[in-house]
């Protein structure tokens, strides 16, 4: 009479066995990511204080039309991961990932020829403690944010298109209000990247494909951190006298 009890037990510990394996998986998954990501943006700041902080590297860049070729290297970086990260090794989206951020750093150091360091250091533990809670919040919710994704993909294109609208323009106000509805919008896309790279997580794809997701979901949050730092920056940022 026992025994069909005992096969229900037998199956639920099983099942609680295999779920904690489940979680345990994920979680190192996930911390692959950000280690990924907190390893680029550790090199991206390198790379853009040392060239932001040395005339002798900065003055040949951004004072010559060099200077348009290193802000456009990381938009064809992406491009370039985009394309071609089906037909990589994981160790090879490794290397461009590490090249990009890089890449990012030269980019990035004009801003130290703009902003002052305290501010710099100030903005960017905001972005980051803005960038942990809603990452957090996309890690842990059980509300589906699919639902949301069209609408913040709308919004991303419609900062870009008045980001560039704006360079010709140079206009101050349009400028406040693409910072503003831009933090919002990389808000939303760190809670929704976070929540899509633990369902793809789910999918049980290979060790090289997962090794390949990990380094592409470095890659998006990676952005979306650079890109909320950035425009807050814009707003609160002290410039240089």
């Amino acid at each position: 009479m026992n025994t069909p009890n005992t096969g229900f037990r037998w199956q639920g510990a099983g099942a609680r066995a295999s779920g904690a394996l489940f979680d345990e998986g994920l979680r190192k998954h996930m911390l692959r990511i950000y280690n990924y990501m907190g390893l680029g943006l550790v090199l991206t700041g390198i790379v853009a204080f040392l060239v932001g902080t040395t005339p002798a590297l900065y003055v040949p860049i951004f004072s010559t039309p060099l200077k348009w070729v290193v802000m456009l290297a990381p938009l064809a970086f992406v491009l370039f991961f985009s394309f071609r990260i089906e037909r990589m090794s994981a160790s090879g989206a490794q290397m461009m990932f590490w090249a990009f951020c890089a890449v990012m750093g030269l980019s990035m150091a004009s801003i130290f020829l703009v902003f002052t360091g305290t501010s710099i250091a100030r903005t960017f533990f905001i972005a980051a403690a803005m960038f942990g809670a809603t990452s957090l919040y996309g890690y842990t919710t059980k509300r589906d944010l699919s639902r949301f994704g069209s609408f913040l993909i709308m919004g991303l294109i419609g900062v870009i298109i008045a980001s560039i609208v704006n360079i010709f323009l140079g206009s101050s106000a349009l400028q406040f209000a693409i910072s503003i509805i831009g933090v919002v919008v990389f808000v939303g896309l760190t809670a929704w990247d976070t929540q899509t790279l633990k369902e793809q997580y789910a999918e049980h794809f290979d060790g090289e494909t997962q090794q390949k997701l990990a380094v592409m979901g470095a890659l998006s949050l990676y952005l979306n951190f650079i890109n909320l730092f950035q425009l807050l920056l814009s707003l609160t940022g002290q410039r240089q006298e």
